[in-house]
């Protein structure tokens, strides 16, 4: 049976394990998918016993996205814009890994797909510069939106990201956001979600058609979902539907088979609900 993991730490919240299950199941592909605890100083390491031990692939996570660059024999042109790499295919015949990142195409078919929400000549504010952006403005930008504004703390970051990428970005300090108009979509990236906080912002940056989406996903709202919902934003959504559609990707990518990824989120989201009544 073929091999596939997912590589982080820690690991053990990962649903990963479940989605790719899930999929197997749905499309009659035989394989064995797990989840593994590398040792922060010995991803590299984790990887390369993996595949001698038969891997064919394996997703990667927090920490190892970057740190996964350096066993990648050709990156996808979506793993060298994002400089970091969520998805590793082993070449059955060469044995040569690609690097892909899966992690933009995810958010942007969540919302275009399950939240029906198109991106074409929207103004875009992502809250935030850290890794996890990078993967997803070039997807973004792809989508023809009409103005993609990253604010971070410390809007040198963001800036950086504005120089490294083509296309109609700007910049600013999260604390200047009471000076700017709404935008239509409002994406948080920052890392305080993560810690159950959320920067302060104004309500003025959402009107009752924004969209205000967290990239992580929580059984309750999440501060920032909290917020948007009491600025009066049209649509709220947490990250769990790009969760799915990345590895719907990531399975693609390995297979070759597209899986339909409403029935796993459908579980996800009743599974999630089920457990906040516990």
């Amino acid at each position: 049976m073929d091999q596939y993991a997912v590589f982080g730490h820690p690991i053990a919240h990962s649903r990963s394990p479940q989605i790719h299950r899930m999929f197997a199941q749905q499309t009659q592909e035989n394989l064995e998918y797990q989840a593994i605890l590398a040792p922060l100083e010995g991803f590299a390491a984790s990887w390369r016993t993996f595949v001698a031990q038969g891997g064919c692939g394996a997703n990667v996570t927090v920490p190892f996205k970057q740190e996964a660059l350096s066993v990648c024999d050709t990156l996808s042109t979506r793993a060298q814009q994002a400089q970091a790499v969520n998805t590793l295919i082993v070449d059955q015949q060469s044995g040569q890994v690609q690097g892909d990142n899966t992690d933009g195409v995810g958010l942007v078919r969540d919302i275009q797909t399950h939240l029906n929400y198109s991106l074409a000549n929207k103004r875009v504010l992502i809250l935030g510069a850290g890794g996890a952006v990078r993967g997803i403005i070039q997807p973004l930008l792809e989508q023809g939106v009409h103005t993609l504004h990253i604010a971070n703390r410390t809007p040198q970051k963001a800036q950086a990201l504005v120089v490294a990428f083509t296309g109609p970005l700007s910049a600013s300090a999260l604390d200047t956001l009471d000076q700017m108009a709404a935008f239509d979509v409002v994406i948080n990236a920052t890392s305080a979600s993560l810690s159950g906080q959320m920067p302060t912002l104004p309500a003025s940056l959402l009107t009752t058609k924004s969209l205000a989406y967290d990239l992580v996903y929580s059984a309750q709202a999440t501060p920032f979902m909290q917020w948007a919902q009491q600025a009066g934003a049209g649509q709220v959504a947490d990250g769990l539907g790009m969760l799915v559609e990345q590895a719907a990707e990531a399975f693609y990518l390995w297979r070759q088979v597209r899986p339909h990824s409403a029935p796993v989120l459908a579980a996800l989201r009743a599974q999630l609900s089920a457990n906040q009544g516990k």
